[in-house]
Protein backbone atom coordinates (compact mmCIF):
# COMPACT_ATOMS: atom_id res chain seq x y z
CA UNK A 1 0.00 0.00 0.00
CA UNK A 2 1.37 3.39 -0.95
CA UNK A 3 -0.27 5.44 1.77
CA UNK A 4 1.17 8.80 0.63
CA UNK A 5 -0.22 8.30 -2.87
CA UNK A 6 -3.51 6.97 -1.47
CA UNK A 7 -3.88 10.07 0.74
CA UNK A 8 -3.54 12.33 -2.31
CA UNK A 9 -6.26 10.42 -4.15
CA UNK A 10 -8.51 10.28 -1.09
CA UNK A 11 -8.21 14.04 -0.65
CA UNK A 12 -9.11 14.50 -4.32
CA UNK A 13 -12.11 12.18 -3.95
CA UNK A 14 -13.31 14.15 -0.92
CA UNK A 15 -12.82 17.44 -2.79
CA UNK A 16 -14.94 16.12 -5.67
CA UNK A 17 -17.65 14.95 -3.26
CA UNK A 18 -17.71 18.38 -1.59
CA UNK A 19 -18.11 20.09 -4.96
CA UNK A 20 -20.84 17.67 -6.07
CA UNK A 21 -22.71 18.33 -2.84
CA UNK A 22 -22.30 22.06 -3.42
CA UNK A 23 -23.54 21.78 -7.02
CA UNK A 24 -26.59 19.74 -5.96
CA UNK A 25 -27.56 21.71 -2.87
CA UNK A 26 -30.69 23.02 -4.62
CA UNK A 27 -32.03 19.49 -5.01
CA UNK A 28 -33.06 17.05 -7.67
CA UNK A 29 -35.21 19.43 -9.74
CA UNK A 30 -32.30 21.81 -10.18
CA UNK A 31 -30.05 18.91 -11.21
CA UNK A 32 -32.57 17.46 -13.68
CA UNK A 33 -33.44 20.80 -15.27
CA UNK A 34 -30.14 22.70 -15.35
CA UNK A 35 -27.55 21.50 -17.83
CA UNK A 36 -24.79 23.50 -16.16
CA UNK A 37 -25.41 21.68 -12.87
CA UNK A 38 -25.50 18.34 -14.71
CA UNK A 39 -22.23 19.10 -16.49
CA UNK A 40 -20.49 20.03 -13.24
CA UNK A 41 -21.76 17.00 -11.39
CA UNK A 42 -20.96 14.58 -14.21
CA UNK A 43 -17.45 15.96 -14.63
CA UNK A 44 -16.73 15.71 -10.91
CA UNK A 45 -18.16 12.19 -10.77
CA UNK A 46 -15.87 11.18 -13.61
CA UNK A 47 -12.74 12.60 -12.04
CA UNK A 48 -13.72 11.25 -8.62
CA UNK A 49 -14.31 7.76 -10.02
CA UNK A 50 -10.99 7.94 -11.86
CA UNK A 51 -9.25 8.71 -8.57
CA UNK A 52 -10.96 5.75 -6.87
CA UNK A 53 -9.48 3.50 -9.54
CA UNK A 54 -6.00 4.77 -8.70
CA UNK A 55 -6.22 3.84 -5.03
CA UNK A 56 -4.00 0.92 -4.07
CA UNK A 57 -5.60 -2.53 -4.18
CA UNK A 58 -4.56 -3.08 -0.55
CA UNK A 59 -6.47 0.01 0.52
CA UNK A 60 -9.56 -0.92 -1.48
CA UNK A 61 -9.45 -4.44 -0.04
CA UNK A 62 -9.43 -2.94 3.46
CA UNK A 63 -12.58 -0.88 2.79
CA UNK A 64 -15.33 -3.45 2.57
CA UNK A 65 -18.32 -1.10 2.74
CA UNK A 66 -17.62 0.43 -0.69
CA UNK A 67 -18.60 -1.47 -3.83
CA UNK A 68 -15.49 -0.72 -5.90
CA UNK A 69 -16.66 -2.80 -8.86
CA UNK A 70 -19.95 -0.90 -9.07
CA UNK A 71 -18.10 2.41 -8.76
CA UNK A 72 -15.80 1.42 -11.61
CA UNK A 73 -18.77 0.37 -13.72
CA UNK A 74 -20.50 3.66 -12.99
CA UNK A 75 -17.39 5.52 -14.11
CA UNK A 76 -17.36 3.57 -17.36
CA UNK A 77 -20.99 4.48 -18.00
CA UNK A 78 -20.23 8.16 -17.40
CA UNK A 79 -17.17 8.17 -19.63
CA UNK A 80 -18.41 6.00 -22.47
CA UNK A 81 -22.18 6.59 -22.67
CA UNK A 82 -22.33 10.29 -23.43
CA UNK A 83 -23.69 9.75 -26.94
CA UNK A 84 -26.16 7.13 -25.77
CA UNK A 85 -27.45 9.52 -23.15
CA UNK A 86 -26.83 9.38 -19.45
CA UNK A 87 -29.69 8.38 -17.18
CA UNK A 88 -29.97 11.46 -14.97
CA UNK A 89 -32.27 9.62 -12.56
CA UNK A 90 -29.56 7.00 -12.03
CA UNK A 91 -26.93 9.69 -11.55
CA UNK A 92 -29.12 11.53 -9.03
CA UNK A 93 -29.75 8.27 -7.18
CA UNK A 94 -25.99 7.69 -6.92
CA UNK A 95 -25.37 11.25 -5.74
CA UNK A 96 -28.15 11.12 -3.16
CA UNK A 97 -27.71 7.55 -1.90
CA UNK A 98 -24.16 6.36 -2.60
CA UNK A 99 -22.02 9.47 -2.28
CA UNK A 100 -22.61 9.98 1.47
CA UNK A 101 -21.37 6.47 2.34
CA UNK A 102 -18.35 6.86 0.05
CA UNK A 103 -17.60 10.20 1.70
CA UNK A 104 -17.80 8.65 5.16
CA UNK A 105 -15.53 5.75 4.18
CA UNK A 106 -12.96 8.10 2.62
CA UNK A 107 -12.94 10.37 5.68
CA UNK A 108 -12.38 7.41 7.98
CA UNK A 109 -9.54 6.05 5.86
CA UNK A 110 -7.98 9.51 5.50
CA UNK A 111 -7.94 9.91 9.30
CA UNK A 112 -6.45 6.46 9.71
CA UNK A 113 -3.73 7.00 7.09
CA UNK A 114 -2.88 10.45 8.39
CA UNK A 115 -2.62 9.02 11.89
CA UNK A 116 -0.24 6.33 10.62
CA UNK A 117 1.91 8.89 8.80
CA UNK A 118 2.25 10.90 12.02
CA UNK A 119 3.86 7.97 13.83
Amino acid sequence: MNSKQDIVYIQHILECIDLIQDYTQNGKDSFINESLVQDGVLRRLQTMAESTQRLSDDLKDSITNVNWRALSGFRNVLVHDYLGGIDLERVWDAVANDLPSLEQAMKEVAEQLQGESNH
